[in-house]
């Protein structure tokens, strides 16, 4: 027996399967006689009835690569496509379709060892299985040529203690202690992690049970008992089936029903954070809406209109807003309500409910889309001065990249310095007036027109999404800045216009496409130098152009493909028909 260095628990599992039927193991389908296992199992799985069963001896592990079969998963059971299943027949084998396990192998870090390697020939009528037993080499330098500690094969059976073993034992190891009950508190106190801090997901406390934030569960219908989720925003609505005649009792259309709670700052603990009503909205029958005092406490009153019946002060939406900590400590709690007449034609109720988290002294980023591009917010867009950094980006948005602003006056040097935003989606012209005297030379005037229609720091990518983060450099999409100047030669050219153009793509699912922006171009147009008279003024027009492409290709629905049968039937299946 060679040993392998197999686990050991696989070696025992294999071991039990295979030697058992290792001698009762033969097909005529095999090219090369499968030899019986070296090692037989010289021990039962069960205890002796006089043995402890602690100490009952392992069966002996089996390392022979020909008795092993790792995917014989049932015993006394043929295991489909399993080729070194002992308990597979001929006709089993006739209807496999390939071998899960075609490799049998020990550790394969040996230098050289035994491989059991099946195959299914399926030109043979009926198929059947292959089998052979080779010596593998492994080219390795750094291999185990062979190993000499028979013991890691197996586990090692313990010591189990008994009256003539205990004081042994007793003086190997480190003894008992008994610790008192306070030392177990404090040393559990000591180990045991902070729980009373909030933590993701977790339900937000408060003085009688949780926040209560509506949901829709399993139909639109609005379901109370459902606890907002510490660091979830969430934003719903959901339908409330009411009696008109009893809105005054019911406690969801109350906005004390929402104001009341008081909110623990940690879980556990008796602090409270009182949620702070910062607006009241009031909205009519005709949608006209009317701003209250934030101390005013208002109920719900069913009015009887002649025929018609009317609810005023009930809550259709609910917007909350809680501050926390970085030690997961809520600290504040705001609320916002709009209330609304509710008439018999407006029944059922739709509400709407919101809660946001923000963590304290720090400040939301603004973004341009989640994750597209929305019309009319500004592009994201900056340098990156070395090749190793991420994107550089100004803290104003709406100064990442700009263009010539038009005046009324018209004139470019009034005007330098104030530039305009490019939003998404939106064509844009503009332009300016620049006279030239015949004093002014025209490698000056030139630089300081480029440096009027590209603006103090011209970014050198755009982001693809309104929410794509600086440090994903490659995900960012270059400005191509192409310079196009006139055909004659020997002369100065003056940069006379701007000309971007944004391709963007429609992305994602047809149901909700995010616009994403795939191609950038600045094309700087130049022509020659105007030539002035003496004593005259001449004006040329400066202008910038930006245009937005729509490059989506058209959609086609997809379809998956056929699924494919691949079914092998045992050879006699049709008799006696065939």
């Amino acid at each position: 027996m060679g040993p392998r260095g197999l686990p050991p628990l696989l070696l025992v599992f294999s071991g039990c399967c295979a030697s058992v039927s290792a001698q009762t193991w033969a097909t005529p389908a095999v090219t090369t006689e499968r030899p019986k296992s070296t090692e037989a199992a010289s021990a039962t799985l069960g205890p002796s009835p006089s043995a402890r069963p602690p100490v009952s001896p392992r069966p002996t592990p089996v390392t022979d690569v020909a008795a092993l079969c790792v995917c014989d998963l049932s015993p006394g059971q043929c295991d489909i496509n399993c080729c070194c299943d002992p308990d597979c027949s001929s006709v089993d084998f006739s209807v496999f379709s390939t071998c899960s396990v075609p490799v049998v192998m020990s550790n394969n870090q040996f230098c050289s060892q035994k491989a059991a390697i099946y195959s299914m020939n399926f030109t043979a009528n009926p198929p059947q299985r292959v089998f052979k037993l080779v010596d593998q080499i492994n080219p390795s330098i750094f291999c185990i040529h062979i190993t000499n500690y028979k013991s890691a094969l197996s586990f090692i059976n313990p010591e189990v203690p008994d009256e003539n073993s205990f004081d042994k034992l007793m003086k190997t190891s480190d003894g008992f202690t008994l610790n008192t009950e306070s030392d177990v508190s404090f040393t559990t106190k000591l180990d045991a992690p902070n729980t009373a801090k909030y933590e993701y997901g977790a339900p937000v406390q408060t003085s009688d049970s949780f926040l209560r934030f509506p949901l829709p569960l399993s139909s639109s219908l609005c379901t109370d008992h459902n606890p907002a989720a510490f660091l979830v925003n969430q934003a719903v609505k959901c339908t409330r089936e009411i009696n008109l005649e009893e809105c005054d009792q019911i406690e969801a259309l109350r906005m004390a029903y929402y104001s009341s709670p008081e909110i623990l700052r940690i879980k556990k603990k008796e602090k409270k954070v009182s949620i702070t009503v910062q607006s009241i909205v009031m909205q009519s029958l005709n949608k006209t809406l009317t701003q209250l005092e934030r101390t005013t406490v208002v109920w719900p009153m069913l009015i009887n209109a002649g025929p018609v019946s009317i609810c005023k002060n009930v809550v259709l939406e609910v917007k909350y807003s809680l501050t926390y900590t970085e030690a997961g400590e809520v600290i504040k709690a705001d609320l916002s309500l709009l209330l609304g007449t509710v008439s018999s034609i407006t029944v059922p109720l739709q509400q709407k409910f919101e809660i946001h988290f923000t963590q304290q002294n720090t400040k939301p980023v603004p973004l341009s889309g989640n994750p597209g591009y929305v019309v009319g917010l500004p592009l994201a867009a900056g340098t990156q001065p070395q090749k190793i950094s991420g994107i550089i980006q100004t803290m104003n948005r709406y100064g990442q990249l700009t263009i010539l602003h038009s005046t009324v006056e018209q004139d470019c040097l009034a005007v330098e310095g104030i530039r305009t935003p490019v939003l998404f989606g939106y064509n844009m012209l503009s332009g300016c007036k620049l006279r030239l005297t015949r004093a002014l030379p025209c490698p000056l005037v030139a630089q300081r027109v480029e440096s009027l229609l590209k603006g103090q720091a011209f970014p050198d990518y755009v982001a693809p999404f309104g929410n794509s983060r600086a440090q994903d450099v490659l995900d960012w999409v270059p400005i191509h800045f192409v310079t196009q100047s006139s055909n004659m030669k020997d002369s100065c050219q003056l940069p006379v216009a701007l000309v971007i153009e944004v391709k963007w793509t429609k992305y994602g699912s047809l149901l909700n496409p995010q616009a994403r922006i795939v191609n950038v171009t600045a094309n700087l147009i130049s022509s020659s130098f105007p030539k002035t008279n003496a004593g005259n003024e001449k004006t040329i027009l400066i202008s910038t152009v930006v245009t937005f492409v729509d490059v989506s290709a058209p959609a086609e629905a997809g379809f998956r493909a056929l699924p494919t049968i691949n079914a092998r039937l045992p050879f006699n299946f049709f008799f006696p028909f065939v």
